[in-house]
């Protein structure tokens, strides 16, 4: 039991510095986004449940030989309201921080999704009173009377919208405007924003992590290289490299100015953003290749085992 929590340890020290930061600073995320930002949920899911595990592990040493087996203990001693005879104030305490952890990162987990349901709730009637509906269109796209160009997707449900501003329509020709609208719809269909949410659930749930902020810039930029890549199917990548340079040097230009009240309410597109547009512009342009079938299978077979290994250590001992 105590190798298996030193175990857990190392592996949360490992998932929480080191891996991150060497992902982070790779160059091959942009050959293939997809599998990036699987292996970032990975560390993600498996850093938590080793940081919660180790905790976990070292608690119940005195309740059993096995985490399995001192959990079954641990519920007994619980309904009966006594403890074993090793049990210590340090074991009770880490089961505790352990309780704590885990309702802390599930609780703001919950708290997010709500917050972010709200507000679009609240999107979607300011965008049902602001907005017309794109001529010609039939999928949902909405346009609203800004100047700055501005397009994003509102996820919901049944009524998800694509919203692009006026001042879009006019700075994009034809077939730019057909990759922005075709990288927006990528954004709807794959539920970027669900996994967006996730990740800056765990970046305000640890915040004096500093890996975590740095998890959510970098699976920031793999969504938008996700959705860039759909687009790709629509337009050509020079076209859909213009597009994307025209909207970010444009949204520059606004930063000073005045902001839409519906940006101002966190409607805007990560797409937008300076430290978003240089990568993907330069990875549009510069032919980047794939991932060659070995790298591909190496990076799925790290993402597994970051995943079962927490468990495997847990069931295993």
């Amino acid at each position: 039991m105590l190798g298996t929590a030193l175990g857990l340890i190392v592996l949360a020290v490992l998932l929480a510095w080191p891996v991150p930061i060497l992902l982070a600073g790779a160059a091959w995320p942009p050959r293939a986004p997809g599998l990036a930002l699987a292996l970032w949920q990975s560390i993600a899911l498996a850093g938590g449940a080793s940081m919660i595990g180790s905790l976990l592990v070292f608690g119940l040493i005195p309740f059993g030989p096995t985490p399995v087996t001192a959990l079954a203990a641990l519920a007994g001693h619980v309904a009966a309201g006594t403890l074993p005879a090793g049990a210590t104030l340090t074991s009770v305490m880490a089961l505790c921080l352990a309780l704590i952890l885990a309702t802390h990162l599930l609780l703001n987990l919950s708290a997010t999704f709500i917050r972010a349901e709200r507000q679009r709730r609240r999107h979607h009637t300011l965008i049902g009173l602001l907005s017309d509906p794109l001529p010609f269109d039939t999928a949902g796209t909405r346009v609203i009377d800004h100047a700055a160009p501005i397009a994003y997707c509102l996820p919901g449900g049944t009524r998800s919208a694509t919203v692009l501003s006026r001042g879009l329509l006019r700075l994009l020709d034809t077939d730019q405007l057909r990759g922005v609208v075709a990288h927006e719809r990528a954004h709807l269909r794959q539920q970027h924003h669900v996994v967006l949410l996730a990740f800056k659930s765990w970046h305000s749930a640890l915040r004096w992590f500093p890996i975590a902020n740095r998890a959510e810039n970098a699976v920031a930029l793999l969504v938008e290289m996700m959705a860039d890549d759909q687009a790709r199917l629509e337009v050509d990548d020079r076209t859909l490299a213009r597009a994307i340079a025209l909207v970010g040097t444009a949204h520059l230009a606004e930063v000073s100015g005045t902001q839409s009240p519906l940006a101002a309410a966190g409607a805007s597109d990560d797409a937008s953003t300076a430290d978003l547009v240089g990568p993907r512009v330069s990875r549009l342009l510069g032919d980047v290749p794939g991932l060659t079938p070995a790298a591909r299978t190496l990076v799925l077979v790290t993402t597994a085992v970051l995943l079962l290994l927490p468990l495997g250590l847990l069931v295993t001992t």
